[in-house]
């Protein structure tokens, strides 16, 4: 029982991401990708009810510019945001012209 107390106190240490951005081009436009049903419910309240079914679908695309904008936002909310973009999706799969 001791151990369990532990690994639940440990869990909620645990800082899990709740909204992910993932560059997708040499723009830094980013592909907005919620995680946590945390993440998703904010974006909810950020986002028309007709853009729910491409925010569910990883589908939405936002410039960099307002990925500063939603990071401030969602992270002076309690949300915890990841953004990767140290390389694009272009620079790493090749196109096939």
């Amino acid at each position: 029982m001791k151990s369990l107390k532990r690994f639940y106190i440990f869990s909620l240490k645990i800082n899990l991401m709740d909204i992910c951005l993932l560059n997708i081009d040499n723009n830094l436009n980013k592909s907005l990708q919620p995680t946590s049903a945390i993440g998703m419910l904010w974006l909810q309240t950020h986002f028309e009810d007709d853009q729910w079914e491409a925010l569910a679908d990883n589908s939405v695309i936002i410039s960099e510019e307002n990925s500063k904008l939603l990071i401030k936002d969602a992270t002076s909310a309690g949300l915890n945001i990841k953004c990767f973009s140290g390389i694009s999706m272009l620079d790493v799969f090749q196109k096939n012209n």
